[in-house]
């Protein structure tokens, strides 16, 4: 019977190869346990400001004074939150007045910018390149530069302490928002439009039965940008919004505050708790398309 005998250099080759792919493991293991001590010690810096909120919502304003600090109250105080929402400050007012400027706000700019950028990105008109040239070119001007002039405007049309400042422009289009449509329009085939044109259907028909249906995606990515964006908006509202009746929430929250270190900052917790629960709610309701539209919203052509 033959034996099979194994020289030397074969089995010096398997030692080094073993012993390679065992480096290889050991180097991909600290590679993965470093990666998670680095996510878990952002995870403690992102999540503590919300913890320290919560806790303090629930405080006492003697328990919110003391050092060292108490994580855990000794009652939790639940009345702090309907104290916060309908005492004397008013945040159900302050609430939907924030609902009108974001939701205004979101409608406006949806629907200007979805026109303005179907048109520069499918329709053929001469200068149409320099023209959106010009478009991005405003997102250099810094909007503190055109505030005076806009505020001299808008106080001789009466509109000072209304949302009529602060809406209206939002039906011009935002120069950003029409970038990100136009580059997703770009990438729609042209087959749907020359179809269309045969059938006898115009450009604002094809827009409507078309192109809207496929860019919904985008679309939707583009509103929830803008919620977001006006939802936590400072300060436009302090510019032109002066009576207390009218403040959103972003100002609302000021009035929590007291000179010489009287501010009910448990209130202030419990208010801002509040505020964080409208944009959480959206983006778990709609986060298949916002991600969706940010990835075909992405920079191509």
């Amino acid at each position: 019977m033959a034996t099979q005998t194994t020289s030397p250099t074969v089995r010096s080759a398997a030692v080094v190869l073993r012993g390679g792919l065992a480096s290889k493991r050991r180097r991909e293991q600290i590679v993965k346990y470093v990666s998670l001590t680095i996510l878990l010690v952002g995870l403690v810096v992102i999540l503590f400001p919300l913890v320290w909120m919560i806790s303090t919502s629930l405080k006492t304003r003697v328990e919110v004074a003391k050092f060292p600090p108490v994580w855990i109250p000794s009652v939790p105080q639940w009345e702090n939150y309907p104290m916060a929402l309908t005492g004397q400050n008013r945040f159900d007012v302050y609430f939907w007045n924030t609902m009108l400027y974001a939701c205004g706000s979101m409608i406006g700019e949806a629907l200007s910018c979805t026109l303005v950028a179907y048109g520069f990105g499918r329709l053929r008109a001469p200068g149409k390149n320099a023209l959106f040239v010009l478009v991005l070119a405003t997102m250099m001007l810094p909007g503190w530069v055109t505030l005076i002039p806009q505020y001299i405007v808008f106080a001789r049309l009466g509109w000072i302490d209304t949302y009529l400042p602060l809406l209206v422009p939002k039906f011009f289009g935002s120069a950003y928002l029409i970038f990100l449509l136009r580059q997703f329009y770009k990438t729609l085939p042209k087959d749907y439009e020359e179809a269309a044109l045969i059938d006898g259907a115009n450009y604002l028909g094809i827009w409507w039965r078309i192109i809207l249906p496929l860019s919904l995606p985008a679309i939707g990515a583009v509103a929830i940008m803008s919620f977001m964006y006006h939802y936590y908006d400072f300060g436009g509202p302090l510019i032109y919004i002066n009576s207390q009746y009218n403040y959103p929430m972003s100002l609302g929250l000021q009035q929590f505050q007291a000179p010489f270190g009287g501010t009910a900052f448990h209130l202030l917790m419990a208010a801002s708790l509040v505020t964080l629960l409208p944009p959480i709610v959206l983006f778990f309701v709609a986060q298949r398309y916002f991600i969706q539209g940010i990835v075909v919203s992405g920079v191509k052509g």
